[in-house]
């Protein structure tokens, strides 16, 4: 029995979408309402988020745990931490996923170094979270430079509260820190891979890029004018990209 509650909206191929951190399933209305004209969207809330905010683990074991939720091989998409679990459940389960969609996703943290102090760092903001409370800390994290060009929506505001308890324990388990590196492992994904990023969000720009020249059957493709919610400041163009990419070919990494 699955741990996690999918929601379908929609009709056509099926896609699994991925939220990001402190997201849930109800969160990119807009994009999903755009992409549910197209295709059977699921979605779900990922361990320390939403329904599932008592629930935790590593990359590895969410992965798993999203594994467990599908009966079916489905094309996969996921935006940031999404799309970092995405790259975890391709490669430990690749009969599950016949596409992949990443957006604003990393292969990780290359330098151990780096990424050891990435670890303290989450370490640190998930204390700080625990102490300030949710509604606090998401106002800090929306105001980051990395989310700057968002906007303001309260329903996507609202879509994002949750347990200050899992969110933290998320970002101890699942931090860019906590993520081996993935760069020499990309080889082996054996599906398309769609690597998706805002223009204006130069170093996931660069990650798309390298994602898709690492995948045998990669592409990239850079969203004009967006950061890195590409998906909620571009709705329609990220929509549009992900269902065209969802029937056409494979295409060569540009």
């Amino acid at each position: 029995m699955s741990l996690l509650r999918v929601h379908h909206e929609g009709r056509g191929p099926t896609l699994l979408w991925l939220h990001g951190f402190t997201q849930t399933h109800r969160s990119a209305w807009r994009f999903r309402s755009i992409l549910a004209d197209q295709v059977d969207l699921m979605t779900l809330d990922l361990p320390g988020h939403g329904d599932s905010s008592d629930l935790g683990g590593d990359l590895e074991s969410v992965a798993d745990t999203v594994a467990a939720a599908l009966d079916a091989p489905v094309a996969l998409g996921g935006y940031s931490f999404g799309g970092r679990v995405a790259l975890h459940l391709v490669l430990r389960r690749p009969d599950l996923v016949t596409r992949l969609v990443l957006l604003g996703a990393t292969r990780g943290i290359e330098d151990p170094i780096a990424r050891a102090q990435r670890r303290r760092d989450d370490d640190a903001r998930a204390r700080h979270l625990e102490a300030i409370g949710t509604e606090r800390f998401l106002d800090e994290w929306l105001s980051q430079p990395l989310l700057a060009t968002v906007g303001s929506d309260p329903r996507e505001r609202a879509a994002r509260s949750g347990d200050p308890r899992g969110l933290a324990r998320s970002l101890r388990q699942c931090g860019t820190g906590t993520q081996e590196w993935l760069g020499g492992r990309l080889v082996d994904i054996a599906v398309p891979v769609l690597a998706l990023a805002g223009e204006r969000d130069h170093k996931f720009a660069a990650e798309a890029r390298a994602i898709a020249s690492g995948a045998p059957q990669g592409r990239v493709e850079v969203v004009a004018g967006a950061g890195h919610a590409a998906h909620l400041e571009r709705p329609e163009q990220v929509a549009d990209l992900v269902a065209r990419f969802l029937t056409a070919g494979s295409g060569a990494a540009q």
